[in-house]
């Protein structure tokens, strides 16, 4: 009797799990090669752990009956006879020091030689992304309940007491199914759902492939594109949602719904749709704060007092004062020397004058003037760094854990001349036209509040003129900025 031949339909479920990439696809060893040896170890014992060896199980001697295409002829590595001996392999390969190449052509052309699923693609990502917080841009987005929704205010950014305390549940299956349903007319997609091992943050993967009334079949390429995978991060216990979109690898134009624009505009307002329930509705609002740092967003976008205690007061959020910014002895009884100490050398330096560092021996006269003149540069420098601490807080130190790693500022001010001072003195701010700013700024580093801190110290920003989104005190990486304040881009 002939065999009846498969057919194939379209239909909008996602993609299973047990999705197989061919082992010799070469973008497979460069993702496995982005993690760590011990890491990668780590990974290959928990695909043969208990919870997970049914789902990934590995190429045993067994397989070698049914195999048609005689890897086991090609295989450098024999087939073992059991997962026992796969799992001993392996912990004999932790136990001792070797290469990470080791590792990868043992998975990839040994024991997973018939190919890794998405599933397996999908943990190595999260794996990664969890040892480097800082591998992928990040953009914050504020939660907010539809009928809690309060009247707009002059600045949305400000992340003040106006947000609900009606944050949504999160149950996996649910959400994942919401989820799928709203996304799956328009594209094909895997989802995975992880917990991260070092912060209190739960991760969403998604890999979206063309219309799921195409044809089916794809390229094994398609899908280790990092351009077709957005990372979702949702804190604990926090009104926030982070996002990511993967950079581009090639220059080549895309189109359709899988583009990179497109794709987050499109899982964007999914997110909040599949949170909703019947009579308690969500939308996403900007926060103004994208980072490359998970820390630099869970501090100033997270679950902790940190939210509204940014700059000048992040030492109450520290906890390196006691009391409150309403106690009015706190300026008088806490001075900022007490929670930043100035450095010794600094000081030292300014009180010598320049004929005890060169060895003359001055008049008595001169020597009145120089340790006048260095009292006075003295004095100066102290007052300096009390204003830097009063308006940086602990800001822009080494112990602080926000650290902006990029900020865009589009400045509508133009430049000041006596005539065009009057006549901004006349204008109606509702008359602003925040799309075409006079001039755009775009500072990046490691630590932009930290530079400008530095700026401060050694007298080349004014720290008692500097505005608020200069100290880290609005805790935005983006702002549009009229008279030295923020405003609302309408």
């Amino acid at each position: 009797m002939a065999r009846t031949k498969s057919v194939r339909a379209p239909t909008t479920s996602s993609l299973p799990n047990s999705l197989r990439i061919p082992s010799n696809a070469p973008a497979l060893v460069r993702t496995l090669g982005r993690l760590s040896r011990q890491s990668l170890l780590d990974l290959v014992l928990t695909w043969l752990s208990e919870k997970h060896r049914n789902a990934f199980p590995p190429y045993l001697a067994r397989d070698e009956s049914e195999d048609v295409a005689g890897d086991q002829d090609t295989s450098p590595y024999s087939a073992a006879r059991t997962l026992d001996e796969v799992r001993e392999a392996y912990e004999d390969l932790q136990s001792r020091k070797g290469g990470k190449r080791e590792v990868i052509d043992r998975i990839l052309e040994g024991d997973w030689r018939h190919g890794l699923t998405l599933a397996q693609l999908a943990m190595a990502d999260i794996r990664y992304i969890d040892e480097h917080p800082a591998s992928q841009r990040w953009t914050a987005l504020r939660l907010v309940s539809v009928n809690d929704k309060k009247q707009p205010r002059r600045d949305h950014d400000d992340d003040s007491t106006e947000i609900s305390a009606n944050i949504p549940r999160l149950h996996a299956a649910t959400f994942l199914s919401n989820l799928q349903r709203e996304i799956a007319p328009l594209v094909k997609a895997h989802y995975y759902l992880a917990r991260s091992k070092t912060l209190p943050v739960t991760f969403l993967r998604i890999f979206v492939t063309d219309s799921p009334y195409q044809y089916p079949r794809h390229r094994p390429e398609v899908y280790l594109d990092s351009t077709r995978v957005l990372y979702v991060a949702f804190p604990d216990s926090s009104p926030y949602v982070y996002t990511s979109l993967s950079q581009p690898t090639t220059s080549r134009p895309q189109s359709g719904v899988s583009d990179a624009r497109s794709l987050q505009r499109l899982v964007r307002d999914a997110i909040p749709k599949a949170l909703s329930r019947p009579h308690d509705r969500y939308e996403l609002e900007p926060t103004s704060l994208a980072a490359k740092s998970l820390h630099t967003l869970l501090a100033l976008r997270g679950p902790g007092r940190t939210n509204n205690a940014n700059g000048a007061f992040s030492i109450f959020a520290d906890a390196v004062v006691e009391g409150t910014p309403a106690d009015p002895r706190l300026a008088e009884s806490v001075p900022p020397e007490e929670y930043l100490a100035e450095d010794p050398a600094t000081v030292d330096k300014e009180n010598i004058s320049p004929e005890a560092a060169t060895g003359d021996e001055p008049t008595r006269g001169a020597k009145r003037a120089s340790s006048s003149h260095a009292t006075a540069e003295s004095r100066a420098a102290k007052r300096r760094q009390r204003m830097i601490a009063k308006r940086f807080g602990t800001a822009g130190t080494p112990q602080s854990s926000v650290a902006l790693d990029r900020l865009d500022i589009r400045l509508l001010d133009k430049p000041s001349t006596r005539d065009n001072d009057a006549d901004e003195e006349n204008e109606d701010d509702n008359s602003i036209d925040v799309a075409a700013p006079a001039l755009s700024l775009t500072f990046t580093g490691t630590d932009v509040i930290g530079g400008f801190r530095k700026l401060a110290e050694v007298g080349v920003i004014d720290p008692e003129q500097m505005p608020s989104w200069m100290t880290g005190q609005d805790g935005v990486s983006s702002a549009t900025v009229r008279r030295g304040q923020r405003v609302v881009s309408r």
